[in-house]
């Protein structure tokens, strides 16, 4: 149970453990660091860390370290994104790592082929090895997402997310997953996933609920060394880190899953609930050999994870013996209190080994290590301790004696992405991770019969897949993103045309002739961390339309089974009360033809292939009940955890209650405007304008604002209170928003956004001036834009404020964040 106690409880309770015998011999903490977020390693458990060290690789360490300068050395700890440099800087500065991040690709192309992967980690390869002043060539390795297969790379088999294999619960298609995964990612040249992700949620109002295995720590206890053997192989078999293989991260260390549905939130819980619930896989994770740990963006009783060494150091490299090394997650150091994303010596010092750095001052942050490394600040000892864990695990790795990327083992067969083998593999996944939570009888589906399939979801891979699937967000991709993949559609179609029956796809549910079953998909669009977060667990507030097509269905007299893909348990009573039955698919990825797999029998009529998935996250009974763990007081679910139906263990889900309770938030999060309207308690403030609404999708469903040119004026989207965009705008998230210019500007037009009496705007009245008039178009202006230029992100009042002194037509029809991939400094005009 996550329990939440006062903060006085905290401090009581720490200092009780910080008294014990060796408590705090990791950390003399600063004088402001909270006493709850002090570990004691004493109360953690050893643990038997693998491999065990060898004589040979650290005499290799040995001499590197002696032959490196200190330029050298702060050059291995910083690891930079893709997007941020190029091979031609890594001739003159020698760094440790690079990094695709989720909407990095080579030569800046997110579609790119594996063969460009493999170039591009050439190239890099090729500068880091560069040199003649004599001083040791040391490769560089580059980390990618490979967090349900190679999906940053198009083509490439999409296993389900993690949140469908906790409810697989099966070890060894675990391992084999974690060796697809590995060896489809060797084939394009790299070295290092950022996966697997062992987070135990308990607040499923979080965005990246999907990517934990269960709310409970004994599925990730169970799933972590089988998945790090699969990606790594097996320590102590020619199979370990062998040219198949990855160094494999285990993330986000620690506490991810409990920060109350907030990403980089803070996990406010004793120390012994952080141990017993949170450390979850971790031993056995360690154990298996992982190489790398990523700390976690997230705090633990207001200390950053990334500051906190008594954890990272006292905890995980002391008294759990892990002698791999620690990276940071996308800038995570710069949210450590008294640094910057270019200036961290504390994170270092509390343990972080390597600095993940997006943006354009990676120079600063070498510029700024360095000195702090030849001043002192950073002792020589920690600085030499960091390089050596890379070090280690570059010579485990084999990556100095096996060359340039392209001339390894399995580098170039790229006849291995999406193979028949490995997609046979994937689809067992689709099918074992399914759970069936209603059946009244409709299930399993005849093949020869007249099946009418539904919903704009069935024919989506990019909604099947969810997040981190080719794009960070992984929304509104076409099919043709996703080339070997078949839609849950495709995999019906073909399943009914096999068995002599008839199916026939059309999105909104209409027919001619009446069906004998209508299979209606439908569910979450993709999202990943910030976009992803949500107040309460109603599906789809506000847009019932998915609830209406089953109804309409049902209403026809029609057995209607619903498939349901999301990234977590949600609300969903009305929805189940109008289908006969009810599958929670999750995200399967890119083998939709297993969802078909189940749902039909064979030409026996008996099913082909049972539902064996069990729910690793309890299902709630109402939208409210977001902290809904096993192990918590007055748990009351809908469908417990463990729950699962088969059709050799059927059972009956009686009538369910549809009220929604009173005063519940409605807005969706980063929704400033939509449907013609701002969200409640929210205001449209103008000044010098005039408003009225105007038809684009809907009636009114946009507002047209109106500048006579008179005086200058504005318009403010103002919150009831101030809200804390920090997160966002460090996340690389924009200020969207869709316009129809009416009347062109004549004169400047600012952007901006509001905290307290200070505004900060970009301008973009050229932006608008090259929009044609009368058509809807959009616009993007990162967040970061305004950080830069001193806005306080952590206390916005309106977060859109549109300014001329000039005469100005505009209808707005949208204003939200979202990910966009910008050009870097695309600052307005």
């Amino acid at each position: 149970m996550t329990t939440n106690r006062s903060s006085a409880s905290l401090l009581i309770l720490a200092l009780m453990l910080t008294a014990m015998p060796g408590a705090g011999r990791a950390q003399t903490p600063s004088a402001d660091q909270p006493a709850a977020s002090i570990a004691n390693p004493a109360i953690w458990p050893k643990v038997r860390a693998r491999p065990a060290r060898d004589p040979a690789i650290e005499k290799k360490i040995d001499a590197l370290l002696a032959a490196m300068s200190i330029e050298d050395k702060v050059a291995q700890i910083i690891q930079v994104d893709i997007g941020s440099i190029k091979p031609a800087d890594v001739v003159t500065y020698k760094l440790g790592s690079i990094l695709n991040g989720g909407n990095s690709g080579p030569y800046d192309d997110e579609y790119a082929s594996p063969a460009k992967w493999l170039q591009l980690a050439d190239e890099f390869y090729d500068a880091s090895m560069t040199r003649s002043d004599g001083r040791p060539k040391i490769p560089i390795i580059w980390g990618t997402d490979s967090v349900h297969g190679n999906n940053n790379i198009v083509g490439a088999t999409l296993f389900p997310h993690n949140i469908g294999l906790g409810a697989a619960r099966n070890r060894d298609l675990i391992r084999q997953i974690g060796q697809v995964t590995a060896l489809e990612t060797a084939a394009a040249g790299l070295d290092w996933t950022f996966a697997p992700t062992l987070a135990v949620v308990q607040d499923d109002r979080w965005g990246r609920t999907y990517e934990s295995y269960s709310e409970e720590p004994q599925i990730a206890a169970d799933y972590a060394g089988a998945m790090i053997e699969g990606v790594q192989g097996k320590v102590g078999t020619k199979e370990f880190l062998a040219p198949d293989h990855l160094i494999a991260t285990t993330k986000h260390f620690l506490g991810d899953g409990g920060t109350g549905g907030r990403d980089q939130g803070d996990t406010r819980v004793p120390e012994t609930v952080l141990r017993d619930v949170h450390l979850g896989g971790y031993p056995a994770a360690i154990e298996a050999g992982t190489q790398s740990v990523m700390a976690s963006f997230s705090s633990w009783n207001g200390e950053k994870m990334s500051g906190n060494k008594s954890l990272l150091t006292g905890v995980l490299k002391e008294r759990m013996g892990f002698d791999g090394f620690v990276v940071g997650d996308w800038n995570s150091h710069g949210q450590v209190k008294g640094c910057s994303n270019e200036d961290c010596p504390q994170a270092i010092n509390a343990g972080l080994d390597m600095f993940m750095y997006s943006g354009p001052g990676w120079k600063q942050l070498y510029d700024n290590t360095l000195a702090e490394a030849k001043a002192g600040t950073i002792p020589p000892a920690r600085l030499d301790d960091a390089v050596r864990r890379i070090l280690r695990v570059k010579l485990r790795a084999g990556t100095f004696d096996r060359g340039r990327p392209s001339s390894r083992a399995f580098a170039a067969k790229f006849d291995v992405i999406a193979s028949p083998q490995h997609r046979a593999i994937a689809r067992e996944a689709v099918r074992e991770s399914l759970v069936l939570l209603k059946n009244d009888g409709v299930l399993p589906l005849k093949p020869a019969a007249n099946i009418l399939v539904a919903g704009a979801a069935a024919d989506s891979i990019s909604q099947q897949a969810g997040g981190w699937s080719i794009t960070w967000q992984g929304a509104d991709l076409p099919n043709t993103a996703f080339p070997n993949a078949t839609s849950i559609w495709k995999g019906i179609a073909q399943t009914v045309k096999a068995g002599g029956g008839t199916a026939t796809y059309a999105p909104d549910g209409t027919f001619t002739a009446k069906p004998d079953a209508a299979i209606v998909v439908f569910g979450e669009q993709p999202y990943a961390e910030f976009k992803g977060d949500v107040p309460n667990l109603e599906y789809s507030p506000g847009d019932k339309s998915d609830l209406a097509l089953l109804r309409r269905l049902k209403a026809a007299g029609i057995p209607v089974v619903a498939v349901f893909l999301s990234g977590r348990p949600l609300w969903v009573n009305a929805e189940m009360n109008a289908s006969d039955a009810f599958v929670a698919a999750f995200l399967p990825g890119s083998e939709g033809g297993g969802v078909a797999d189940v749902l039909f029998a064979g030409a026996d009529g008996k099913p082909a292939h049972d539902f064996r998935g069990k729910l690793s996250f309890s299902w709630p009974k109402r939208p409210d009940q977001y902290v809904l763990n096993r192990r918590d007081a007055g748990y009351d679910p809908l469908f417990a955890f463990g729950y699962g139906l088969s059709y050799a263990a059927p059972g009956k889900v009686a009538q369910l209650d549809e009220t929604r309770p009173a005063g519940m938030a409605e807005a969706t999060p980063g929704v400033f405007f939509g449907k013609g309207r701002v969200p409640t308690g929210w205001s449209i403030d103008t000044q010098m304008v005039t408003q009225g609404g105007v038809d684009r999708r809907a009636q009114e469903d946009a507002r047209r604002f109106v500048w006579d040119g008179k005086a200058s004026g504005r318009v403010a989207m103002a919150a009831p209170r101030a809200i804390n965009l920090a997160r966002e705008s460090n996340g690389e998230i924009s200020l969207v928003f869709e316009y129809r210019v009416d009347t062109k500007a004549n004169g400047p037009v600012a952007l901006g956004i509001e905290s307290g009496d200070k505004t900060v705007s970009v301008p973009i009245g050229n932006t608008l001036g090259r929009a044609a008039p009368g058509e809807w178009t959009r616009m993007a202006v990162p967040l970061q834009c305004f950080a830069s230029r001193g806005a306080d992100m952590s206390a916005i009042t309106a977060p859109f404020v549109l300014s001329t002194n000039g005469p100005l037509t505009i209808s707005i029809s949208d204003v939200k964040l979202d990910y966009v991939s910008m050009p870097m400094n695309a600052c307005g005009d």
